[in-house]
C-alpha cells in the first residue's frame, strides 16, 4: 500500500494505481519493480505538509493494487484501461505508478483529456521503435494521433531521432527543453489550461540521472527536483490524472523516492486547488 493512502476505494477522491509494465524498455530493464520501489522509498515521508497544511492521510487516497501485466501488451492497455476508467466514474483521480511509459497510453484513454503534459528526456514520438508502436519510445505520438489529444507539451526533452524533431514542429506539439523549463513552469499556472482537461505524466528520466539514476534509458543535462516538483504544482489544479512511471530498481532509491514525493506534491496541490 502506498504510505497514507488509507481511504476505502469505494470513496477515495485518488486512487493509486500500480502498472508494473515491462515489456518494451530498451537499455536497461526493471520497471517492474517501480510501483513496490514508490511505495517502498514514500514511507518515510511524514504526513503532514507545512505547505498546504494538510495531512496525507486525510486527502482520500486510496491504493488498489497492482494490475500485473501479461505478455499481450495491447490488450494489457485495454484491461489497464478499463481500470483507470473505473476510477473516474466513481468520480476520483487515477494516480498511475509506472512500469514503462507505455501505460501512460492507458491513462490517457481512461481520462481523455484535452492536453497532456509530460515531463521527459525524450520526445516520445516515434511512430514505431523496432518495428512495435506501442514502444515506450512511442508514447507521445500515440496519445497524440490515436487517442485524440489536442496537444501535447514536453518538458524537459533533449533528445530525439531526427522524425521525431520534425513531429515536434507540429501546432500540437510545444518542446519546453531544459534550460527553458523554468520560465515555462513559473509561467504556468490554472489559467494557463482554461477550459482544458490536463493528463500528467512524469518520466523520471526528465530529471538529470545524478537525481534519479534508476531508470532505464538515462539522459545527461536534464531537469533537478525543484523544476520537476513546480512543474507538478503548477499543472496540479487542471489535472484529471497523473503518472509518474520508468523507475526501476537500479540505484539506491534515488528515482523511487522522487517519483513518491512528486505523486504526493500532486495529491496536495490537486486536493488544495479543488477546496479554494
Amino acid at each position: 500500500m502506498f504510505p497514507g493512502a488509507t481511504a476505502d476505494r469505494d470513496a477515495a477522491s485518488y486512487v493509486v494505481v500500480g502498472a508494473p509494465l515491462d515489456a518494451t524498455t530498451t537499455f536497461q530493464p526493471g520497471t517492474r519493480f517501480g510501483p513496490d520501489r514508490i511505495r517502498r522509498f514514500a514511507e518515510t515521508y511524514d504526513d503532514y505538509d507545512r505547505r498546504t497544511e494538510s495531512r496525507f492521510s486525510a486527502l482520500d487516497v486510496a491504493d488498489a493494487g497492482d494490475v500485473r501485466p501479461w505478455d499481450d501488451t495491447e490488450e494489457y492497455l485495454d484491461h489497464l484501461a478499463a481500470e483507470l476508467r473505473s476510477v473516474t466514474y466513481d468520480g476520483a483521480v487515477p494516480l498511475t505508478l509506472g512500469g514503462e511509459h507505455t501505460v501512460t497510453h492507458a491513462g490517457v484513454e481512461a481520462v481523455d483529456p484535452d492536453a497532456l503534459v509530460v515531463c521527459d528526456a525524450h520526445l516520445d514520438l516515434r511512430d514505431a521503435y523496432d518495428g512495435n508502436p506501442l514502444s515506450h519510445a512511442c508514447v507521445t505520438r500515440r496519445v497524440l494521433d490515436d487517442l485524440g489529444v489536442d496537444r501535447a507539451v514536453i518538458v524537459g526533452a533533449r533528445t530525439g531521432s531526427e522524425a521525431e524533431w520534425d513531429r515536434a514542429a507540429d501546432a500540437d506539439v510545444t518542446v519546453v527543453p531544459p534550460e527553458d523549463a523554468r520560465t515555462w513552469i513559473d509561467g504556468t499556472d490554472a489559467d494557463a489550461f482554461t477550459n482544458e482537461s490536463v493528463y500528467c505524466s512524469v518520466d523520471v528520466d526528465g530529471l538529470d540521472p545524478g537525481f534519479a539514476p534508476g531508470t532505464g534509458t538515462k539522459e545527461p543535462f536534464g531537469l533537478d527536483p525543484r523544476e520537476v516538483r513546480d512543474l507538478v504544482r503548477a499543472v496540479a489544479p487542471a489535472t484529471d490524472g497523473f503518472d509518474v512511471v520508468e523507475v526501476n530498481d537500479r540505484d539506491d532509491g534515488q528515482a523511487a523516492a522522487l517519483a513518491g514525493k512528486l505523486l504526493r506534491e500532486f495529491v496536495r496541490s490537486h486536493a488544495t486547488a479543488r477546496t479554494e
